[in-house]
């Protein structure tokens, strides 16, 4: 694996050298290796995408349908069906493809170019042709384009949090790791995907394409199948059981027709339209519309769903496993303690934005706060400052940084205090430097000071130093301590070290601080020709103070959390970051309570697969893990029947985003595997946007399920109607046509309006549904049948006072015709909600509805008044009383309806 290997090994493994490949070798291995880029999976025909959205069982019945209906004559009712079918497809087939070419443009991974020398010269060539054994120079900034041993660098860190979820940038090595050294610690590689965050260095690289780490875990993704969604499942369910109940239906009516004496062919085609009335075929189109709708609001809301269906999965989430950094942190180290002159000072602000304060004490409430002017304040940011190699810049987007991310926080820090670090490079310049290593875990730089503010940096030539806390102590005699210099004691070391520990358990990385003015004799000339040992140059230093700095949260994450456990909803944190650190953090954001666990990768490891599952339910943190681990956590909820969420941005999330019910990448930081593995994209990566998701799906669903309980209604309450009449006096209430058109309107505007409904107030208070219970459970029949069997009594009513009044056929036909279409308008109004009163939520707050059942009142008049419709639909005029006993008549259906909901609030509140 090259890394267990010293460099003269590796050349002689990998036929190279220093100078790197032949133009004529390199060709040989890029026709042996093949081209250094990641195996797209065979993209979907845009004519096969089409054909997809017709795939379910409801959708075959109503092709079916069409067909039995065309070869019977019935060309009308055939182009009605196939045409809602088809805008149901075209629907579906706009959304995804829409959504797949908004994917490709958030591509951004995968480096273009690579400097690469090639003959003991340096080129730039595509990334793609770099071969095993060609030497790359890696500068801050360039993305790493293969897996490579480093094989010469200088201060080289490499951000690795994609790949690994670390978000602290690792110092690269030279020298060989012992065999075994696990691949998160193998710091003499580096890896495809991964960033170089500082400095710079030479590597040869050792894998391409597929081969790399990046490459494996794409492979990986290949292995795994995404399972259905729910609301697929529940669709299916539903189109099996409305076509078992269509089949009975059309057998009985036709077979009870007959033997009433009604002609045999006649009582067919009535009874197709029956079947087809029993059908809801606008629900596939209607279903996708209002995925669609929720679609375009959650784009507005900073989430791009990639399939229509896994939007409802969010709604049905019970666990949310997110990855640390980026995610539910800002990936932005930033300064947040400053220990100097014994006293803790916090400081305010987050992120690269120079905007803070620096107040006492170490509470949340508001301390005095601490002048930028405080002299021991001043020169432990004016070392922050100048001996560092970072920048900070602004941009038309925010603050910027240019270099290790550590550093980086130490200059914004100093910016708070009025310190900009390019003014100082000018003021105070840098003379010489004594650069980080791995071993002295420490750098000092020499800068010429010659007009700083007071005495206590009283010289020409000042040596600042920032490094680990033991290692500057070490070198420290004296301390800066209330405005003087004085001797360091023992028991003041001992004191900084019990400070160090207090900061190291809040999960802050500490870093301390030290400078030295130097006296005549010492020049940065005689330190970097050796005349003077680096050793005295960095000896008999003065202690400054203590930085604690950490990658701190999202502060819009908190409350999203919150809102997540109020909806019943757990998250666990899955992070490669250490223990102690994932811990502080998953306790500051409410993740980790008192009684839940905390795993490390190789705690988990040793687990057998029954131990982990009798944990997984109680473990909230998992640190320290690969993708494996990931992995095999999502995959354990979901055998516990949890319907679980993966959000993450690096490849080493792709496999879990993969496996989870509901996958969710990162659109900024993101890398091309992970979005392709998820089912949404956070466009924004903000935790909190998933809220909002949830929110949506678990709205979109209450409105599916209520729109199609709507729907239900209509059709028991045709069918009642038709079977009590056959029987109870052998006439048909209904002609076919009727039927069709009470279908068409019925199941067209209204089912959209109800589609776009807000959400109901309390909806993230409720638990998640159970994903067993299906799309319609006996909640919604025992409505289907309440409420259809109200319309059949209003209808069965109609009926007999037409018949007692001696109205011909063609008068009850329309009489009853029309009652039913204007109690399903009032029956919209019902469910808006499931819950609440119509008049609590306000009649206008769904405008859509109200224009839906105007026009679909419009529609009804004109069947009834117009000539050559009434012709159509054997359709008669209606008279003012008549008007008044339908109206009359079809309004209990909101009213009953009321009154139902106003006794189940009651209990719901005792």
């Amino acid at each position: 694996m090259y890394y267990d290997q010293d460099i003269s090994s590796v050349f002689g493994e990998l036929r190279t050298s220093v100078k790197g490949l032949s133009p004529e070798d390199a060709e040989k291995r890029l026709e042996e290796y093949g081209k250094n880029e990641l195996k797209e999976k065979e993209k979907v025909s845009v004519f096969r995408l089409f054909l997809s959205q017709f795939k379910s069982i409801l959708i075959l019945i109503l092709v079916i349908a069409a067909i039995v209906s065309a070869l019977l004559g019935e060309a009308i009712d055939a182009a009605v069906i196939l045409f809602t079918v088809f805008l149901a497809g075209i629907l579906g087939f706009v959304q995804e493809y829409r959504a797949e070419k908004a994917i490709e443009l958030l591509k951004s991974l995968t480096s273009p170019e690579a400097t690469v020398i090639r003959n003991g010269s340096e080129k730039k060539i595509p990334s793609t042709y770099l071969v095993p054994g060609d030497i790359i120079l890696l500068q801050t900034g360039d993305r790493i384009p293969a897996d490579a041993r480093i094989i010469e660098e200088f201060n080289l860190k490499v951000d690795e949090s994609s790949l690994t979820g670390e978000s602290v940038p690792v110092q690269k090595v030279i020298d060989a790791l012992p065999a075994g050294t696990s691949e998160a610690d193998r710091n003499n590689m580096v890896y495809a995907g991964t960033a170089v965050a500082y400095g710079r260095g030479k590597a040869v690289i050792t894998a391409t394409g597929m081969k790399t780490s990046f490459g494996e875990l794409a492979g990986l993704l290949g292995t795994i199948e995404r399972s259905r969604t729910p609301l697929q499942e529940s669709l299916d369910k539903f189109g099996r059981w409305i076509g078992g109940a269509t089949i009975v239906i059309v057998a009985f009516v036709a077979v009870l027709g007959v033997f009433l004496g009604f002609p045999p062919l006649d009582m067919f085609l009535w009874g197709v339209a029956l079947a087809v009335a029993a059908i809801p075929e606008a629900l596939p189109a209607v279903v996708t519309v209002g995925l669609g709708l929720g679609v375009r609001r959650m784009v507005k809301r900073h989430a791009l769903v990639r399939k229509l269906p896994s939007v409802e999965t969010l709604g049905a989430t019970n666990v949310i496993c997110s990855d640390k950094t980026g995610t539910l942190t800002q990936n932005k180290m930033t300064v947040e303690r400053i220990y100097v002159d014994r006293q803790i000072l916090r400081v305010t602000g987050g992120g690269y934005d120079p905007d803070g304060k620096f107040l006492k004490g170490d509470s949340e409430k508001e301390d005095p706060e601490v002048s930028g002017d405080d002299m021991h304040l001043r020169v432990l940011l004016l070392s922050a400052a100048l001996c560092n190699d970072s920048n900070l810049y602004k941009e038309e987007d925010g603050w910027k940084i240019r270099g290790d991310p550590t550093e980086a926080a130490l200059v914004v820090a100093a910016a708070k205090a009025g310190f900009e670090k390019s003014e100082l490079d000018s003021k105070y310049p840098r003379l010489a430097e004594i650069p980080f290593s791995s071993e002295s875990k420490r750098m000092t730089t020499f800068n010429k000071l010659d007009d700083f503010p007071g005495d206590v940096l009283d010289s020409e030539l000042v040596a600042f130093s920032k490094g680990a806390p033991e290692v500057i102590l070490g070198s420290c005699t004296k301390i800066f301590l209330d405005g003087e210099i004085k001797t360091l004691t023992h028991g003041q070391k001992q004191e900084i070290l019990e400070e160090v520990k207090e900061l190291a358990d809040q999960a802050l990385r500490v870093m301390a601080f030290s400078f030295r003015p130097f006296e005549e004799g010492f020049s940065p000339e005689k330190i970097s020709s050796g005349k003077i040992p680096v050793e005295r140059a960095e000896e008999d230093m003065v202690f400054s103070g203590l930085t604690g700095m950490r990658d701190p949260p999202r502060e819009e994450v908190k409350a999203a959390i919150r809102t997540c456990e109020d909806a019943g909803i757990k998250t666990v944190m899955i992070t490669g970051d250490h223990k102690v650190t994932a811990a502080a953090i998953a306790r500051e954001l409410g993740i980790l309570k008192e009684n839940d666990l905390t795993l490390t990768g190789s705690e988990l490891d040793s687990l057998e697969e029954k131990e982990f599952e009798d944990r997984v339910e109680r473990v909230s943190v998992y640190a320290r893990v690969y993708p494996a681990h990931k992995l095999r956590v999502v995959e354990a909820l979901k055998k516990k029947g949890y319907v679980v969420a993966m959000t993450g941005d690096g490849v080493n999330d792709a496999p879990a985003l993969k496996a989870a019910d509901m996958g969710i990448a990162m659109g900024i930081t993101g890398t091309d595997v992970s979005k392709e593995a998820s089912s949404m994209i956070l466009t924004d990566d903000n935790f909190a946007s998933i809220v909002s998701a949830v929110e949506e799906g678990r709205n979109i669903f209450k409105n599916i399920r209520n729109f199609i309980t709507y729907g239900l209604t209509c059709h028991i309450g045709e069918v009642l109607i038709v079977l009590i009449a056959i029987l109870g006096w052998q006439i048909l209430p209904l002609m076919a046509v009727q039927i069709l058109w009470i279908n068409l309107i019925t199941d067209g505007l209204p089912p959209m309006a109800l589609s776009v409904e807000p959400p109901d107030r309390g909806l993230m208070r409720q638990k998640p549904r159970n994903v067993e219970e299906g799309l319609i459970t006996r909640r919604e029949i025992t409505a289907g049948l309440g409420i259809g069997t109200l319309v059949t009594l209003q209808a069965l009513i109609v009926l007999v006072w037409s018949l007692e009044s001696g109205f011909s056929l063609s008068k009850l036909q329309t009489m009853v015709f029309t009652l039913v279409v204007f109690s399903e308008m009032f029956n919209a109004f019902n469910w808006r909600s499931d819950r609440y009163s119509v008049f609590s939520l306000g009649l206008f707050t769904n405008k859509a509805l109200i224009y839906a059942v105007l026009t679909t009142v419009v529609l009804q008049l004109m069947v009834i008044y117009v000539p050559f419709l009434q012709l159509a639909f054997s359709t008669v005029p209606l008279s003012l009383p008549e008007w008044g006993i339908i109206l009359a008549l079809a309004s209990t259906t909101l009213i009953s309806m009321e009154i139902v909901k106003h006794i189940n609030n009651g209990k719901r509140a005792d």
